[in-house]
């Protein structure tokens, strides 16, 4: 294993972390005050300077646009645009576009990716994913009511999905329902393509996240398909692989959401030493003079560290070995990040006392908005879970001495 980071990407983690804080970080009060449509002319503008700059879409395919980082790489990029929520969408590799994105990239035909996959990667339309369910578990890919069923040369679709970000704009679905409800479990979904303007796509409302619905990108759609016909083409991949493609998106996700979320302590942890090193305390003594301070900076840095080394591991894994080898890996980070991410935003908001609590600062908008790191791609509970599981397999009928 070699961590070192080769020069072109030294150069181009400079340049997006110069940008990110010259572009991005004096925007981001507008984020609390504006909604995305009020926000969108200016976002698109910043857009066109990351294309200009030949930093557009890092991790998407080089034949479509993108710059084909690998996914070592591209932990690396997402670290440092995560320090902004502004960092992914303004270098489109943002969720769930990045994962739709591989998807039509790997199982699409020839006409689904020139319809869909050439925009998305160009960033002139937007997509959502919609596989979570109201009423059953969301961590359970494999328990699903919503249907897909065959009428001709069409699939009829009923069902009721949440949490389907960015609905609300998006150009399209891609729409996890049970089309084969006699085949075994993992055989039973599949992935189809839904145009949201197609009749019997109803977007119901952007789901309120700890009292904010948010709009544009930066929502959570509710979504009811009624009767929704759309054409037997808009199959993604094999009928029944449904299980098997969603696997495939959410193990890259994982590495993708986990160093966002280090992008997210990087920026917590640089506010709270600031605060701690220029609030006064009184006797010409700052916050920073307080011990318990100092024990929360010192554990904050060693956890961020550590959950550091821990992603690149599992993406440096994935890429060389593949995913299934990184299976641990995954479940580790999933859950061992989140915690490092909700205790360091938690710390350096209890260090800016009532001005964490407002927005003034980004960091409410990451406790209000991240807290859901922990349920999310799986809960950490299931992580932790199928882990330790897989460990303990390995040592049935062996002898440790």
């Amino acid at each position: 294993m070699d961590f070192t980071v080769s020069e072109k990407m030294q150069a181009v983690i400079s340049m997006m972390d110069e940008f990110v804080d010259r572009e991005l970080i004096p925007m981001e009060p507008e984020v609390a005050t504006k909604t995305f449509a009020e926000m969108e002319p200016e976002l698109e503008k910043k857009r066109d300077m990351v294309k200009k700059m030949e930093l557009w879409a890092p991790n998407h395919p080089v034949e479509y646009g993108g710059m084909g980082l690998s996914l070592t790489e591209h932990a690396l990029v997402s670290e440092c645009l995560g320090r902004s929520p502004l960092g992914h969408y303004v270098f489109n590799c943002q969720a769930p576009d990045a994962g739709n994105i591989e998807i039509l990239h790997l199982h699409g035909t020839e006409e689904q990716k020139k319809r869909w996959l050439v925009p998305l990667v160009e960033g002139r339309i937007r997509s959502c994913f919609s596989m979570t369910e109201v009423e059953l578990p969301g961590s359970n890919p494999l328990l699903l009511d919503t249907t897909a069923v065959k009428d001709g040369d069409h699939y009829v679709i009923n069902g009721h999905k949440w949490y389907s970000t960015a609905a609300d704009g998006a150009a399209f679905s891609i729409v996890m329902a049970v089309t084969n409800p006699e085949a075994p479990p993992y055989l039973r979904a599949s992935m189809i393509i839904v145009p949201t303007d197609t009749p019997g796509f109803n977007l119901v409302r952007n789901i309120p996240v700890m009292g904010h619905a948010g709009d544009g990108y930066f929502s959570h759609g509710e979504i009811l398909f009624q009767d929704c016909r759309v054409p037997v083409e808009n199959l993604l991949g094999p009928e029944g692989h449904g299980f098997v493609i969603a696997q495939e998106r959410l193990g890259p996700g994982r590495i993708h959401h986990c160093m966002r979320w280090l992008g997210i302590c990087r920026r917590a942890f640089d506010l709270m030493c600031h605060r701690a090193a220029n609030r006064p305390m009184g006797n010409d003594k700052t916050l920073a003079h307080k011990q318990i301070v100092q024990a929360w900076v010192a554990e904050c840095a060693a956890q961020i560290q550590a959950a550091r080394a821990m992603v690149l591991y599992a993406a440096w894994k994935m890429d060389t070995l593949g995913q299934k080898e990184a299976r641990d890996e995954i479940s580790g980070i999933k859950f061992f990040v989140a915690n490092t991410m909700e205790m360091v935003v938690d710390r350096a908001l209890q260090v800016h006392g009532g001005l964490g609590m407002t927005d003034d600062t980004p960091l409410a908008f990451f406790y209000r908005h991240e807290r859901a790191a922990r349920i999310y791609d799986g809960a950490d509970e299931v992580h932790k879970v199928s882990m330790g599981r897989r460990i303990l397999s390995r040592y049935e009928n062996r002898t440790v001495r």
